[in-house]
């Protein structure tokens, strides 16, 4: 081990080994491509970099070493297909492994990768692609997407590549196809057998027959207008020639999964694979010999880097990632035990339906640590994952413009639904709306330090904090300002100097002078039994100004009534302040979410102040998924 990450950072520790201070420093032209991942592989080119598996039973473990050479193979063959320094390149991949290799030659190429999901509609891919002037998109044939982007063609006048990656069943094979694939399984090639020998057809081959290496990249897409990926980068020379890069210039963008409007671009640079250090070291706990790490995330969302790929690999560390298609608390119990997971990270939902399988089935020992975010995080739950792992539940708070800015670190102490201390790589404070710190108990909003000056300048900008939105100053504007980067998000700090998350801004409910956040009324309303999912809102009231309202899935084997809309009104009422009970309770079968699965009141929102909707159950149609 190298120990990399310590040539960019300075840490100090207190004597209970909690961090106390962190930095980072870095040259003009650091590159994570070339200065992490190929320094690794020229050192140590069979250290473990991603265990990868799918549930159509292929798997494949690469190295440090592979990742250089698929990665210098693709880069060529990007590079033939007219990819340039600065471009950006819409890139839907899912889970395969076809993401690591492509979202390294993008870095080495100077060009910037846009992650996307599988799960856009033809109106996103339109906007996406025009936003951003998209020359190339990189997407999976598993699914329907390629679909959705020949539908959008004629509507994208930049789009001028579109290149297809064979997902060899991405784990949307029915499980009746699965049984007959594992039927037969074949042992690896003997001295000179070849696929072809076996039947291979390069178009259709699914499952263990594509493991090992002669499984790489081996399976072939057939669409028209569509570059085959997996063999230009088969046919690609390995002998890659290095592009000079500047460390400040634009390396990765993501679409913010707003709640609302058209999703913003976040721009950002490669000081922001750097600032996962405090993501992956701090919070995390990766370990970098003999461990794995798995992030439960599809690459399309931000945590995908968060946890496979940037920190992670700064700290030499090997990652784990499986390329399902349907979440299976049972699925990734087994995979907990069979690969000797030692780090975990998934949203409390994952944890909460790992706990609903046979988790009793299974040996969980080989886990060290185990983090979560993303939404709220119940007592109970905290509770019920302490008893049957002995690990404790760390959260952490970030957005798609930061790395983790709030956390438990590691020998922190954490308070079950706190996001911890803000970590010292970012001068954090809970500002009121005058710009003043708030005091102990003062719901604010979450500011980062960004510059020294009104204007945001006199200052370097922190590292990892975006580089901006990309063509809108108007809204950069809007969140940075007065030598602050706003996030929008509120929250409030105890005395030990532990966060505590309120909400969005937008969602705070002002009710008979309260200000009232959703996320702690949807965090007691979890913890009751018949509640699967919830969001609330605050809607229209003559006296109140606003009223609190709760939308609800319930779970399974539970049915609406006016019973027991009293009963979760009254749970609510002895968990909580009772001012903050929800007054109307609707019940639906799923909540309006976005593209990235975060629930998007602002619906909500708008259909109770359009007078469209009323108190009680509605179809579950005017939500969508």
């Amino acid at each position: 081990m190298r120990d990399i990450h310590k040539r960019y950072t300075r840490e100090t520790y207190s004597e209970e080994g909690i961090l106390e201070t962190f930095s980072l420093e870095y040259p003009e032209d650091f590159s994570f491509s070339y200065d992490v991942v190929d320094d690794i592989a020229q050192a140590e080119p069979d250290r473990p970099a991603m265990v990868w598996c799918n549930p159509e039973g292929e798997e494949h473990i690469f190295t440090f070493g592979d990742m250089k050479r698929y990665s210098d193979k693709t880069a060529n063959f990007l590079l033939e297909q007219g990819v340039r320094y600065g471009d950006l390149v819409l890139v839907i991949l899912r889970r395969h492994y076809q993401f690591w290799f492509v979202a390294l030659a993008l870095d080495k190429l100077g060009a910037v990768i846009v992650p996307a999901t599988f799960m856009l509609k033809e109106h996103d891919l339109e906007y996406r692609v025009n936003s951003a002037d998209i020359k190339t998109i990189i997407c999976t044939n598993v699914g329907e997407i390629a679909q959705t982007v020949d539908n959008a063609m004629s509507l994208c006048p930049t789009l001028k590549t579109r290149i297809l990656v064979e997902g060899c069943g991405g784990g949307v094979t029915s499980e009746e196809d699965i049984e007959a694939l594992h039927r037969l399984a074949v042992a690896p090639l003997a001295l000179g057998e070849t696929l072809e020998g076996r039947g291979f057809d390069p178009c259709t081959a699914l499952g263990s027959v594509l493991s090992g290496p002669y499984g790489l990249l081996a399976t072939r897409a057939n669409r028209a207008g569509w570059v085959d990926f997996n063999l230009g980068v088969l046919e690609a020379s390995e002998d890659f020639k290095p592009v000079e890069k500047k460390a400040a210039d634009p390396m990765i963008m993501y679409f913010s999964s707003g709640t609302s409007g058209n999703p913003k671009m976040v721009l950002h640079d490669s000081g922001y694979a750097l600032a996962h250090l405090g993501t992956a070291k701090h919070w995390q706990n990766v370990k970098s010999d003999g461990g794995i790490h798995f992030t439960i995330a599809d690459t399309g969302w931000g945590k995908a880097v968060w946890g496979k790929l940037y920190g992670q690999w700064l700290m030499e560390a090997c990652v784990f990632t499986y390329d399902f298609n349907r979440f299976s608390g049972d699925e990734i119990c087994e995979l907990i035990q069979k690969y000797q997971i030692s780090t975990l990270c998934c949203p409390p939902t994952m944890f909460r339906l790992i706990m609903q399988g046979n988790v009793d089935d299974y040996d969980l020992s080989s886990l060290e640590y185990s983090v979560t975010a993303g939404e709220a995080l119940n007592p109970d739950l905290f509770e019920m994952w302490r008893e049957r792992t002995g690990l404790l539940l760390t959260e952490g708070f970030g957005q798609t413009e930061t790395p983790v800015t709030v956390c438990n670190t590691v020998n922190m102490v954490p308070k079950p639904g706190s996001m911890g201390k803000p970590i010292p790589l970012y001068h954090t404070r809970i500002l009121d709306e005058e710009g003043r710190e708030c005091a102990v108990g003062q719901t604010g909003e979450i500011c980062i330090r960004c510059g020294l000056t009104g204007d945001g300048s006199g200052a370097e900008r922190p590292v990892g904090l975006m580089m901006g939105y990309y063509r809108n100053p108007a809204r950069t504007a809007e969140a940075i300002y007065g030598g602050w980067y706003h996030t929008g998000d509120t929250a409030w700090r105890d005395e030990g100097g532990y966060y505590w998350y309120v909400g969005r801004n937008d969602d705070i409910i002002k009710s008979s002078g309260y200000r009232i956040g959703p996320f702690e009324i949807e965090s007691v309303m979890l913890e009751h039994p018949a509640v699967r999912e919830c969001a609330v809102t605050g809607v229209p009231d003559p006296v109140r100004g606003k009223a609190v309202k709760a939308t609800v899935v319930l779970a399974p084997g539970y049915e609406a009534s006016d019973e027991l809309t009293r009963e979760l009104q009254a749970w609510v009422k002895t968990q909580t302040a009772p001012y903050k009970y929800p007054r109307i309770i609707a019940y639906i079968d799923a909540l309006p979410k976005t593209v990235n699965g975060k629930v998007r009141r602002a619906v909500i929102r708008a259909e109770d102040e359009s007078g469209a909707a009323a108190a009680g159950a509605r179809p579950p149609e005017e939500f969508g998924g």
